[in-house]
């Protein structure tokens, strides 16, 4: 095995700021995705339910949809890279 060089170091760290950035950009755009359907599954089936003037309801509960989804998510992807770790 040979030194690594200064070259490599700044190939290896370059590499790694790419793939976070890369991994970020497609992780908001997934999110953005989802926004808007669980947007439009909500304004299909529980807006009107809401009384026209009820856009800060409607907001409320939209937060704590998206609210839940997240913890209920990030809680099984935690489980899942806990079981997988040695």
């Amino acid at each position: 095995m040979g030194k690594i060089k200064p070259n490599d170091k700044l190939h290896t760290a370059l590499t790694k700021q790419i793939l976070a950035l890369a991994t970020g950009g497609f992780g908001l755009a997934a999110a953005l995705a989802w926004n808007d359907t669980i947007k439009l599954l909500i304004d299909q089936n529980i807006k009107k339910r809401f009384p026209e003037d009820g856009g800060v309801s409607y907001q409320v509960l939209y937060a704590v949809i998206i609210t839940l989804l997240a913890v209920v998510i990030t809680y099984f992807l935690t489980r899942l890279v806990q079981k997988k770790s040695p």
